[in-house]
């Protein structure tokens, strides 16, 4: 990881910043552990017990860098027995296996699960840690030293927040507390939390509301992509997809989705019939989501304006950064119909979330 970071340096695509190399030495470190075959020893091999490599825990603000160095921790373990994934899409995974588990009548469902869960596996890492709701916040830390400690499962993780934040002011935090104590004693904390904002930096002050309809708002929103994700443009055609876990058996086709970043036409998200809980998952999964074809509605389209407001709404509460191509600006969208007097804070929280100092706030971070 060390070589492929230096690289970058080299090449010019990354600039030196101090708390990046710490972090990448932290990661280079974990790596030794999980490619050296050494994860267990004597004592624990005695008891049977496996003796986990001590993960990392990597936060700070938007923009700094937790995603990339991800990716290249990721990338360049050598390793099969490894797993990335979103951390809301691997807690609605929990939740699916916990209600099976549940359904067999046979006790406490979390041992079977962590089993399934760390079978093959060595390293589980997430991208943007949140801890938000209850039921996540009541299973985390049993779950979490399951496949730690008593099956060797190695963590590492990025959030926004430093470990003693999350879940702050929760519902029943005290059942919560046991998990920043297991992150404190089996994760190395590493602070990423300097000045500068590199996907600000990478956007380059580019606008995200782009009016009228038409090749030229399109291309904006195309070049946001490339410079959000790092992906190549001459490769579009080959930008991964993802299917979103709506809850109850349903999904959602996300047609680019890529580090955080998803892309949606307004059609898909406000022209079929949604709710809140839909919103929110997409809320929860995305740090950055970009809508496409957004019409100015007429009081025919009085459900597609009330589905949009909810959306917003979803989006606003966790600080999700929304880009968009759109017919008219925000004032213009819905002038009349039923719920147009409503609209107008819809209006007002499209013109906020436009703001820099809407833009400089984490992902799920409150205002």
């Amino acid at each position: 990881m060390i070589a492929r970071y230096e690289a970058l340096l080299a090449s010019g695509e990354l600039r030196p910043d101090a708390e990046q190399r710490g972090a990448v030495e932290v990661l280079a470190r974990v790596q030794q552990g999980l490619e050296s075959g050494k994860s267990t020893g004597f004592f624990q091999r005695l008891i049977g017990r496996p003796e986990p490599v001590r993960g990392a825990y990597l936060w700070g603000g938007v923009g700094r860098g937790k995603s990339m160095l991800m990716d290249l921790f990721h990338e360049t373990l050598a390793i099969d027995q490894k797993r990335r994934a979103h951390f809301h899409a691997f807690m609605l995974e929990v939740h699916q296996r916990l209600r099976a588990e549940r359904a067999k009548e046979l006790g406490d469902p979390i041992a079977p699960v962590a089993a399934d869960l760390a079978a093959d596996l060595k390293c589980l890492a997430f991208d943007e840690m949140v801890v938000n709701n209850s039921a996540d916040a009541m299973i985390m830390s049993r779950l979490f030293r399951a496949l730690i400690v008593d099956h060797g499962v190695c963590v590492v993780t990025t959030s926004n927040r430093p470990p003693r934040d999350l879940y702050k002011d929760g519902l029943n935090r005290e059942h919560f507390l046991p998990f920043i104590d297991l992150i404190s004693a089996q994760l190395d904390v590493v602070e990423l939390n300097g000045p500068v904002d590199y996907r600000l930096e990478r956007i380059g002050g580019m606008a995200s509301w782009h009016c009228p309809l038409g090749d030229h708002a399109t291309a904006q929103v195309r070049e946001l992509f490339f410079r959000l994700t790092d992906f190549a443009p001459e490769d579009a055609a080959h930008v991964p997809s993802a299917d979103l876990d709506l809850g109850g058996g349903r999904k959602l086709h996300v047609p680019k989705s890529l580090k955080g970043v998803a892309v949606f036409s307004f059609k898909r998200l406000c022209g079929e019939a949604r709710g809140a809980a839909d919103y929110l998952a997409i809320a929860q999964a995305y740090h950055t989501v970009i809508v496409v074809g957004i019409p100015q509605m007429d009081r025919d389209m009085r459900n597609e304006a009330a589905r949009f407001v909810t959306l917003v709404d979803a989006l606003y509460e966790n600080r999700v950064k929304l880009f968009a191509t759109a017919a008219v600006e925000p004032e213009d969208l819905y002038p009349s119909g039923d719920g147009a007097f409503e609209f107008e804070r819809t209006v007002s929280r499209l013109k906020e979330m436009q703001s820099a100092a809407y833009m400089a706030l984490g992902h799920g971070e409150a205002g």
